[in-house]
Parts: C-alpha cells; sequence; structure tokens
C-alpha cells in the first residue's frame, strides 16, 4: 500500500511544525543549545497536541551531529536513523502494553549501559500512566539518579494518575488543545502542498470537529477528500462528522424563540432521520447560540465565531433574540448534553429540552414582543398624556378660590372617587396602618426588584402599570402600594390578579395590594401620625393626673375605668 494518511505524512519533523505549543518548544530548544536539559520530562496533555511528535524532535535535536542546535537537520545519519526507528537507543514505549515491574526492571538493567549510536539514550513512554504503581515503584530511583546519558520522555494525556513521587522527578511540559485558528493554518499549508481543493469554512469546520486536537484535524480532512468528488467544502465536512448546516440550526432556534412547537420537534426528526448523530446536534446548537450571544454582545469580534457565518439569516437573528434567553437555552442544552452520556434514547432527551427551551424560554422576552408592540406603544403614550394632565391639574388652584387662600381642613369621607373613576378606600388602608409592622414591610422591600423583573415577563402591561410604585405599609395580609398618579391606581385593577399572583409567588403568601396615589398616602400618613402621637398625649397625661394615680393604688389597674 502507497497510500500513507495525511497525519503520518505531515507529523512533525522539527520544533516549528508543532502548532500551538510555542510555550513548550521555545523552552525545549533554549535548553538544548545551552546544555541545560533535564534527565526526565513529563509531557501531558490531550490527544494529538504533539506530545509524542515533541518527544522525537527532542531525540533527534540532542543527538543530531551537528548539536548543539535549535532543530533537527533531518539529514544526518543519527536523524534518519531515529526517525526510521533503526536507532535502537531511541527506545518509544506503549505503557499500555507494559504495565509490569518486569517491563521497568528491563529498562533499569539496560539503563546502565551506554548509547551505541548516538550521544543520549532517550526513553520515550506514552500513556505512562497506564503502568502499575509497583512499576512506578521500581522506576523511582532510577528517575531519581539515573546515569549523565540517558534521558527520560513520559507522555500522558492524564498526568493525576502519575505518582506525585514521580512528578516531583520530572520537569512538566502541559501541552494545551491547539487554537482553531492555528489548525486551520497548518490545514491550509498542507492542503496546499498536496494541491487539494478545500474552502476555507470547511477546514473552519474540521478545526471545530478536531476539538484541539490536530491529529483528528488531518484525519478528518483526509475523510473528506476521499469523500468528496475533488473538492472539499462545507456539505463534505458535515457528512463525515455528522455536524449540521447552519441554515437547520437557524431554523431551530428560530421555531424555539417564536414558541413554534411543532416546526422544533420536526426539524429535529429530519436531523435524525437524515442520520445526523444526536450528541452532535447538541454540541452544534450550544456553539452556535454562543456565537449568536458573541455576536449579539460585540459584533466586532466577528473574527472569534467558531461555528457560525455572519450572513442575512444570522444577524437577522442576533436581532431578534434576547441575551437572557439566549443564556438559559445554552444552560438547558448543557444540561441535555450531560444527560446524553447516560441514555440509550438521546432523542428523548433532545425534545425534552427543546420542549423545555420552547415552552418556558419562549415566554422571557422584552415587553415590546410580550404584547403587540402597536397597542403598548398607544398605552404608553396615553399614560404620558393622562400624566402631564395631571401634573396641570394639581398645578392649578381651585377655581373661585386664590392660591393664596389656606383650604379648610375637613374630614375625609371613607371613600371618595375621583374623576379618573378610583375611589380611594380610606378605611381600609388605616386598617392596614393600625395592624402594619416594619419586618413585613421590609421583607416586602427585600424582593421588590425581584418581584418586578418576574411580573416583566410574565405580563408587561401589568409591570407598566405598577413600575412607578412603592409599598408604603404591610401588614400579615395586606399590602398599601403608593402609586405615582392616581391614573396607575385605576390601570393596576385591571391587572390586579397577575400582580398579586406573582407577588405571593415571590413572597410565599398571599396579600391583598390595595393602591393609593402618592400625594393621597402622605396626606393619609401623616394624619395617622398626627392621631398615633396625641392619643399617646393623652394616654401620658391620664398616667400624670393625680386623682387616677390614686384611684389606681386603691382598685388597681383591672378595676379602673377612666371617662373624660
Amino acid at each position: 500500500m502507497s497510500y500513507q494518511a495525511l497525519y503520518r505524512t505531515w507529523r512533525p519533523r522539527t520544533f516549528k511544525d508543532v502548532v500551538g505549543q510555542t510555550h513548550i518548544t521555545r523552552t525545549l530548544q533554549n535548553a538544548i543549545t545551552q546544555q541545560k536539559f533535564s534527565h526526565a520530562y513529563v509531557f501531558s496533555g490531550p490527544r494529538g497536541t504533539g506530545k509524542t511528535s515533541a518527544a522525537k524532535i527532542f531525540a533527534q535535536t540532542i543527538n543530531c551531529e551537528q548539536a548543539p542546535t535549535e532543530e533537527p537537520c533531518n539529514e544526518c545519519a543519527a536523524c534518519r536513523g531515529i526517525l526510521d526507528g533503526s536507532i535502537s537507543d531511541v527506545i518509544e514505549m506503549d505503557a499500555a502494553s507494559h504495565t509490569s515491574v518486569e517491563d521497568i526492571r528491563d529498562i533499569r538493567d539496560k539503563v546502565k549501559y551506554a548509547a551505541s549510536s548516538v550521544p543520549y539514550k532517550v526513553y520515550i513512554i506514552d500513556e505512562v500512566h497506564m503502568i502499575s504503581t509497583s512499576a512506578f515503584n521500581a522506576l523511582l530511583k532510577t528517575l531519581e539518579e539515573p546515569p549523565k546519558h540517558v534521558v527520560f520522555i513520559l507522555a500522558t494525556t492524564e498526568p493525576h494518575k502519575i505518582p506525585l513521587t514521580i512528578l516531583s522527578r520530572c520537569q512538566r511540559f502541559d501541552f494545551k488543545p491547539i487554537p482553531n485558528k492555528a489548525m486551520v493554518e497548518r490545514m491550509q499549508y498542507i492542503t496546499e502542498a498536496e494541491a487539494i481543493d478545500a474552502a476555507n469554512d470547511a477546514l473552519e469546520a474540521i478545526a471545530l470537529a478536531a476539538e484541539g486536537g490536530m491529529r483528528d484535524a488531518l484525519s478528518i480532512l483526509d475523510q473528506a477528500v476521499s469523500f468528496s468528488d475533488g473538492h472539499v467544502g462545507m456539505d463534505e465536512v458535515l457528512a463525515v462528522t455528522g455536524g449540521v448546516a447552519q441554515h437547520i440550526l437557524t431554523d431551530v432556534v428560530k421555531a424555539m424563540h417564536d414558541g413554534d412547537v411543532n416546526a422544533a420537534l420536526t426539524l429535529l426528526d429530519d436531523v435524525i432521520q437524515h442520520g445526523k448523530d444526536p450528541g452532535r446536534f447538541v454540541f452544534d446548537m450550544i456553539y452556535y447560540l454562543r456565537d449568536v450571544l458573541l455576536y449579539k454582545s460585540a459584533p466586532t469580534l466577528e473574527g472569534m465565531l467558531e461555528r457560525a457565518v455572519v450572513n442575512d439569516a444570522f444577524k437577522a437573528l442576533t436581532e431578534t433574540v434576547q441575551v437572557q434567553w439566549l443564556q438559559e437555552a445554552m444552560m438547558t442544552l448543557n444540561e441535555c448534553q450531560q444527560e446524553l452520556k447516560w441514555t440509550n434514547s438521546p432523542k428523548v432527551f433532545i425534545e425534552m429540552a427543546l420542549l423545555t427551551i420552547t415552552n418556558r424560554l419562549s415566554q422571557e422576552k422584552t415587553p415590546t414582543q410580550a404584547v403587540d408592540s402597536t397597542e403598548l406603544q398607544a398605552l404608553q403614550d396615553k399614560l404620558a398624556r393622562l400624566e402631564q394632565q395631571l401634573e396641570k391639574v394639581q398645578q392649578a388652584p381651585p377655581q373661585g378660590q386664590s392660591s393664596g387662600t389656606p383650604t379648610p381642613e375637613r374630614r375625609r369621607q371613607p371613600a371618595r372617587q375621583n374623576k379618573n373613576g378610583y375611589k380611594v378606600p380610606y378605611e381600609r388602608i388605616r386598617h392596614v396602618l393600625s395592624e402594619a409592622t416594619k419586618p413585613n414591610l421590609k421583607d416586602v422591600h427585600g424582593k421588590w426588584a425581584s418581584f418586578l423583573n418576574n411580573l416583566k415577563t410574565r405580563s408587561a402591561p401589568a409591570h407598566a402599570t405598577i413600575q412607578d410604585s412603592k409599598p408604603a405599609a404591610a401588614s400579615d395580609e395586606s399590602l398599601v402600594v403608593a402609586f405615582k398618579y392616581e391614573i396607575h391606581c385605576s390601570l393596576f385593577l385591571d391587572n390586579r390578579q397577575t400582580v398579586e399572583t406573582v407577588l405571593a409567588q415571590e413572597l410565599g403568601k398571599q396579600m391583598e395590594i390595595i393602591p393609593i396615589p402618592a400625594h393621597e398616602w402622605q396626606e393619609l400618613r401623616n394624619e395617622y401620625i398626627k392621631g398615633q402621637e396625641q392619643a399617646t398625649t393623652e394616654e401620658t397625661d391620664q398616667q400624670k393626673d393625680p386623682l387616677i394615680e390614686e384611684a389606681r393604688k386603691l382598685v388597681g389597674d383591672d378595676l379602673l375605668h377612666i371617662h373624660d
């Protein structure tokens, strides 16, 4: 078989070829040129990020006939021998199949012998976390005091499984997942060298599917080339990776946001019926929503989008959805993604997630979307006009009376109807005042902001009537709310049930809301306080009366009745 896979053909041969790990390659190069490299290293990181390749390049560089040098020449006998595996002094060992103590003892016995063909003997142990605890213990002494001609490189994807006694004897380098941009640039270089016709958006989709692994990216590219008819486009990549086209993701998000359950579930069913991986669909949805959120929050960050291509449909969607809706939808899909790991019925869980987002989160909209925008605007204009009229009426003096003439004080009626049709229930409010407590009012104040936010999502008109009000007094069962204008009191009565229901959910108990205009409340409050002070004064005077004090001494408080 003459064909060789792309990831093998383009395996890094120099430190420069190791993509996305500059923090490691530069450190190793400096150590080699200064002849200060260590006797033992741990290379850890995700799969396909260049751990084993960097280890082989390191072995070539320190044994190159041009040493000390920053890069292996790949031309001398030592470099070529290490590349083709003909030099026995560079030993690559798979720890998954050499886990016993005997395997490590064999290394310990042979390590004392000098290298035969090159200056340094290098042991590259891949997936070292797989060897047993006893084998690690057998390796300890050798790692601590190895011969000067030996270098150990331990590669692993799970460094937390390596005993600390081993880690403390090695220099550790953590390989990072390769950024998508770096992978795309590397694949562009490879496709040009291999004369492969590949679209940039297809390469970006491959980089996203590879999840930070260069080897995975080249394997996917190899598959896409085999699947295509000479041109690698987005459709070929989606077919190979099981990904979902952007226009389908856009339609699904739009259907969920519009509350169209039928459309959302139908689109999901079509995706599954066409053989797409359910887990991949959820993965693509999360990244697509992430891109929508990112673009909506900062359109200048278009270059950081990982799944979406900015087209007219994408821009229209970002203008429609809200940030809070996007965040909660992503959280719901993330929970679904976790559940998919433990279920044999992935489609059911995805359907549940879409239903949750469609039925619950579609209600999380701004006021202009919760009701008809034209009706809401008309209502707001009407409120503004009425408020202006009320201010003019309040500023003007009553007819037939100059502004300098004081108005004689009079007793309020139990309820008075104003021109807006609202009767202020003075007696009911006085009754609430007599039972009101500061803890009750403090509890309402503490939850008022949260209550308003919840009410806004439930009913924008109801929220509009009460947003400029504030709690004034509270008993165990009733709450007096002071409204800015009288017209707001009348409008509140039309939405009273909704407001009280949301408030009850917030407080954990049902409370009757009694509205009162702010200026009326101030007068009533002052009147109530004045009455309380007067009653207190009279009681104090009675207690100081000598005759009453003498009577109290004779018969006691239980039999004493005081009459004016």
